[in-house]
């Protein structure tokens, strides 16, 4: 037996999952082939482009319609200030609002939000808003797991991200060309997305700026290389392609020449066309904001219109406020409430809304009680006791508001929703069961949510917005 490890190779399976198997010198020869522009699975698809879905082991049905095709995640890393923004408490005195002593209505009556967002207010009637937010857990990492898992951490399986479940799920009846599962601009997180399924079902993150003269998009929009230029290559690269010519109809290189034209259609069509903001109206793209976050909100209604199951906007800049809270809100707020609006506005134009979910909050929320000790001098801490969740379209009802904290956000007071809670309500909404059993490489038992069983806090789904 040659024990040489240059001997074998790790190739991907139809799941995700590494597999070790010798490698022959034809094996070494087609991993060449399949190298083209750095995008090609062994297989001959794009990296990041839909694989069948494994067969699954479902549990009961979800209970719901599915009515979304997309989702787009708003992930506000760090945790924003409830308190400061979706669910004030103008009489709840300096200790608690600081600088910030105004709630302004909506046009729902009855709701209420913080005054740095006069442009959400006036689109209350097409967003919920879940008061009732919590998990008890304080760090960045663990609650950033728990909300975009509904796993607890420091369990034996690292389980994948939501985003990567619904590329899962959706890959078999997706045929865009932009992978499953796309990340503005970097991952959202310090844990694997993807989890125990692998590789393929990692994010695709952009890089790059939006808002740039030029949105330059990792692996398909290069630095320095203009479009024609990028065509000027692929001709020569035809031309020296020797070997295609003298073995026509060979079937691997038929393969391969059809992986390469799909990586070729990403950075010359369908991709370079989707992430091209500049074909949107200069005035449209005004709206939205001449800033990273609002142009983040454009390119991915661009996204949903082209069919991509998950998008996820990472906020840029974070939200995570120990000091320097207020400046930093009085920056960052304005800035989410021009793109958010606009978004949820320029979904509902072009008949998106209904089949779109837009979720948005961060891992936790931050502590109502004002922090003035130095070094922190008028800062807030972190807070997963009780938090504010926004969600709209994809069959979640507008002009409603879920649970309630207390008098001054630091308790929930009536109905509280748990990380499962909210993520089983979108996950039922897009069709897929919350209680499928998951692929794991080892064979374990996995599902896509944790039961009661399991030791998994739930109120239930959020039905009374649905």
């Amino acid at each position: 037996m040659n024990t040489n490890p240059a001997s074998h190779r790790s190739f991907p399976d139809p799941v995700g999952l590494s597999l070790s198997l010798p490698m022959s010198r034809r094996d070494a020869l087609r991993v060449g082939l399949f190298s083209t522009a750095g995008l090609l699975l062994a297989d001959g698809r794009l990296q990041g482009a839909p694989a069948a879905a494994p067969a699954t082991t479902a549990g009961p049905a979800a209970p719901l319609k599915a009515t979304a095709k997309s989702v787009i995640q708003i992930f506000l890393w760090g945790g924003m200030s409830h308190n400061d923004t979706w669910d004030p408490k103008p009489d709840s005195g300096y200790d608690y609002m600081g600088e910030f002593k105004t709630a302004i209505p909506t046009n729902v009556d009855g709701i209420q939000i913080g005054e740095l967002f006069p442009s959400l207010a006036k689109q209350a009637d097409k967003y919920s808003l879940i008061r009732s937010m919590t998990h008890r857990n304080n760090g960045h990492e663990t609650a950033a797991y728990l909300m975009q898992t509904g796993h607890a951490p420091g369990e034996r399986l690292a389980y994948p991200s939501v985003g990567a479940v619904f590329a899962l799920f959706k890959s078999p009846t997706y045929k865009g060309m932009i992978p499953p599962y796309v990340v503005l601009t970097r991952p959202q997180g310090r844990f694997s997305e993807e989890g125990f399924l692998g590789p393929k079902l990692k994010p695709f993150a952009t890089g790059g700026d939006p808002n740039a003269t030029r949105f330059e998009v990792e692996g398909i929009v290069s630095r320095g290389i203009s479009d024609a230029r990028q065509k000027a290559r692929r001709d020569l690269l035809m031309k020296m392609d020797s070997m295609g010519r003298a073995m026509a109809g060979n079937p691997m290189l038929a393969t391969a020449a059809n992986a390469r034209e799909q990586a070729y259609e990403l950075i010359l069509g369908e991709g370079r066309d989707v992430f091209d903001l500049s074909k949107e109206a200069p005035a449209l793209r005004d709206r939205y904001g001449r800033h990273t976050f609002g142009q983040d909100c454009l390119a991915a209604r661009r996204l949903v219109e082209v069919g991509v199951p998950y998008i996820v906007i990472n906020y840029p800049g974070g939200w995570d406020t120990h000091s320097n809270h207020f400046p930093t809100m009085r920056r960052q707020c304005p800035q989410l409430d021009q793109g958010l609006a606009m978004l949820l506005q320029d979904l509902h134009d072009h008949g998106l809304l209904e089949s779109t979910i837009v979720w948005c909050c961060g891992e936790f929320g931050r502590g109502p009680k004002i922090d003035w000790q130095p070094p922190w001098n008028g800062g807030r801490n972190h807070y997963g006791n009780v938090f504010t969740a926004l969600v709209a379209g994809g069959g979640f009802k507008g002009g409603h508001v879920v649970g309630a904290s207390d008098a001054k956000a630091e308790e929930v007071k009536e109905r509280p929703v748990y990380p499962v809670d909210l993520l089983g309500s979108i996950y039922a909404l897009g069709g897929i069961d919350p209680h499928a059993t998951l692929p794991h490489p080892m064979g374990a038992e996995a599902h896509v949510l944790p039961s009661a069983a399991e030791g998994a806090k739930s109120a239930g789904l959020l039905t009374e917005i649905m």
